[in-house]
């Protein structure tokens, strides 16, 4: 089954808890803090493997969680890391976050890897505490959550020249007769209801060409099936546009400029990529008179073939290999669309907000949840250290200023504290 496009939740491992612990030894005094710091959480890391080619796998897995890292353990050892979760995805596979529609990551070459969710660090045990001040702390951290993402995982295909057309213009037959690839052909409309890929060779030189199933008008919004293959459209570097010219079906010079127009449409970028146009069904007795009008009203070089018979087959591959030796490689996405493109500010915002329901101060942002969840809140003094943590961030300050009074109650998730001040 080809499968092009899923979204998927990943949760990244949390890291390990730190560990509260004492040396405790016959003959040892005064031993000190004992505990070690946890593992770090299971990253969630995509790998391209070029044997796949269809993101089928994703179909069945909504949700990829990662592994937590090993706790912190006494006599100052460190918890284990977790291992890494590695999946494996097709050449071509584009992330993007599906919340900002910022790509993480464009996956191209065999083994390439990325890190999508990254596992947390583990919680310090107290030995990691111990100053010239506090050389006992009675407190560790709980390890960092990892990151809880949702993505969009799209394939697309890497060719170099994209077939495209109206339906029955003899895409697939083109293809059949320049590679090896078999797709499926019969004279019917959308015949072809996954894209095939078939590797061209002339004289030394070889390259992919894409038969993407035909485009009909209205295909960039959503009709035909036109608008689920026309993303694969975006990395080939040539275009070879095939015409029906026998006109049995369709007027041609219709079909090439509603074609066009629906490149356009979908990404402007499309119709700025070299194109090639084929006329196809040439053996036809109406082909030569419709070709003669086309030419026309479309003032470029026009290839001529009969696909079925194998006619002007050879020329167009030539053309094609000529032409795909002066088109440079580029990356699909600029810099400015990763989600890595960090924007300076020269202020920055509140790591938190403070809003009021009922009788209750909340605060929430992630900075501060992440805060609460890496603090263990089992000690005096763990919760001093806590509370110190909050009054330099400025939220003393502002619950003060905002009007809260002594005993208000003060929410941080589904933690409940009493304001003093």
């Amino acid at each position: 089954m080809f499968i092009d496009e899923a979204i998927v939740e990943l949760i990244a491992g949390s890291g390990g808890n730190g560990c509260l612990a004492f040396r405790r030894e016959k003959y040892v005094a005064m031993g000190g803090p004992f505990g070690g710091n946890g593992g770090k959480g299971s990253d969630i890391i995509f790998k391209v493997d070029q044997g796949l080619n269809t993101l089928i796998d994703f179909k069945y897995k909504k949700i990829i969680k990662g592994h937590k890292g090993e706790n912190g353990m006494g006599k100052g050892m460190n918890g284990k890391n977790a291992e890494n979760i590695v999946i494996p995805v097709p050449p071509g596979t584009v992330v993007t976050d599906y919340d900002t529609n910022l790509v993480i990551a464009d996956l191209t070459e065999n083994n390439q890897e990325c890190v999508i969710a990254k596992g947390g660090r583990g919680g310090r045990g107290n030995m990691a505490f111990a100053t010239q001040s506090n050389p006992a702390p009675h407190y560790a951290e709980n390890g960092e959550p990892g990151d809880h993402i949702k993505v969009k995982i799209e394939l697309k295909l890497i060719a170099d020249v994209g077939l495209v057309g109206m339906p029955s213009v003899g895409k697939s037959t083109f293809i059949s007769k320049i590679s090896a690839s078999k797709p499926k052909i019969a004279d019917y409309p959308f015949t072809t209801l996954k894209p095939n890929l078939g590797v061209v060779k002339e004289g030394s030189r070889s390259f992919v060409v894409a038969d993407l199933p035909g485009l009909i008008e209205g295909a960039s919004l959503g009709h035909g099936l036109g608008d689920k293959f026309l993303k694969h459209i975006e990395r080939t570097r040539v275009i070879a546009h095939i015409i029906d010219m026998s006109g049995y079906t369709n007027d041609p010079y219709k079909d090439y400029i509603t074609i066009n127009k629906e490149l356009e449409n979908f990404d402007k970028s499309l119709i700025e990529k070299p194109q090639i146009i084929i006329a196809n069904k040439m053996d036809m007795p109406s082909s030569k008179e419709n070709l003669k009008k086309f030419k026309e009203k479309v003032d470029k070089k026009i290839y001529e073939m009969s696909a079925i018979k194998g006619e002007g087959i050879k020329e167009i591959i030539s053309a094609l290999a000529d032409l795909l030796d002066e088109i440079p490689k580029e990356n699909l996405y600029k810099n400015e669309k990763f989600e890595s493109h960090v924007i300076y500010k020269f202020k920055e915002e509140k790591p938190y907000k403070i809003t009021k329901e009922n009788d209750t101060w909340v605060i929430s942002g992630d900075k501060i949840e992440k805060l609460v969840i890496m603090s263990r809140l089992d000690t005096d003094e763990a919760i001093m250290r806590f509370s110190n943590k909050l009054r330099k961030m400025g939220i003393d300050d502002e619950l003060k200023e905002l009007g809260a009074k002594e005993g208000d109650s003060i929410r941080i998730m589904e933690y409940e504290f009493e304001y003093k001040e």
